[in-house]
């Protein structure tokens, strides 16, 4: 093993544990608060999270042997298990972003509207589909032995190492167009559609913070400038979640997905160090998405921090009544 497998190792090894503590909190978040159970986007979060949590138990241990020993993990049947569940996975994590999205666009453009158009049947139809895609995209391939592992990226994944048949060739095609590309689509038109809502809403709210400024005449100065720099926070915050909801998918996804379409039509080999450090962009994904839809919002952050008070109370209580009951058991009676 060579110092960059060496590095990729490690990488591949510190995405595991952030990807695997990340996601069991949001679970753990998930099933203690009934606030979060009750809401329409906790579904697309849950069915995101168990995607993130299958894959970082089930493939990326794999690839890691895959590195290691440069060689495929296990029999055949075990990496026709693995290759399946990388591409549903995969594919179902996109499509529960774009469902995400859609939410988010249903309650920021249509909040009068949002209980009406977005249901917990409408979310159910939602992922259903997700899930008939995901099904149906991995086991096209599975079922015409093109799911065998891949030397470039280390991972049991599609692959006919014949030739690049045609029929490989628009299957592959197809396959990241109606997954990676739509999802982009959707991602990019809803939030941005998000993102303009936002800003109109924030001009006025600027505007009358200006008007209330000018009235205030005997304001202090330093109230006055708090004021215009939260101005300028709150126009700034809206831009920085929209581009890390898309930043992070282009991020993660568009290079893994370059290299596949590279590789159906270049003739010379692509490096393979490359091809793995794509293949970890993507399990990247996993261990960031808590993070970008859960772990930051404040009613995770306020349900964390119930849990850990909770936890506490309870170690506080129980270390109280062992020191009660040991004060107790040794009193020695000065009285007979």
């Amino acid at each position: 093993m060579d110092t960059v497998e060496a590095i990729l190792s490690f990488l591949v090894v510190v995405i595991i544990i952030v990807s695997l503590l990340s996601n069991l909190l949001v679970l753990i978040c998930f099933l203690y608060s009934p606030e979060i159970r009750k809401q329409v986007p906790g579904l697309f979060i849950l069915n995101l999270t168990f995607c993130n949590l299958l894959l970082t138990i089930s493939n990326m241990p794999l690839t890691l042997i895959g590195v290691i020993n440069k060689g495929q993990p296990g029999n055949g049947g075990l990496c026709q298990i693995a290759g399946f569940l990388d591409t549903f996975l995969t594919t179902n994590s996109m499509l529960s972003m774009a469902a995400l999205s859609i939410d988010r666009w249903i309650a920021v453009v249509f909040p009068l509207s949002y209980r009406s158009k977005m249901r917990y049947k409408d979310a159910v139809l939602a992922l259903t589909y997700t899930w008939m895609h995901s099904v149906s995209f991995s086991a096209v391939p599975t079922s015409l032995s093109w799911v065998e592992y891949h030397q470039l990226y280390a991972s049991c994944t599609l692959c006919n190492g014949k030739a690049n048949t045609s029929q490989f060739i628009i299957f592959t095609v197809v396959f990241h167009s109606l997954t990676f590309l739509l999802s982009l689509v959707v991602l990019c038109f809803t939030y941005l559609k998000v993102l303009k809502v936002a800003r109109f809403h924030c001009k006025r709210i600027d505007i009358i913070t200006m008007q209330t400024l000018v009235l205030l005449v005997d304001i202090h100065p330093s109230v006055r400038q708090r004021c215009l720099e939260e101005q300028k926070q709150r126009r700034q915050r809206a831009t920085r979640k929209i581009s890390t909801f898309i930043g992070t998918f282009v991020l993660c996804f568009a290079p893994y997905v370059i290299t596949r379409m590279v590789e159906l039509f270049l003739v010379p080999p692509i490096d393979p160090h490359w091809g793995i450090v794509s293949k970890c962009l993507v399990y990247s994904k996993a261990a960031c998405d808590p993070f970008v839809y859960s772990l930051l919002r404040r009613q995770y952050r306020k349900t964390c921090a119930d849990i850990i008070n909770r936890i506490r109370k309870r170690s506080s209580l129980d270390t109280y009544g062992n020191w009660d009951e040991n004060r107790r058991t040794c009193v020695i009676p000065t009285v007979e």
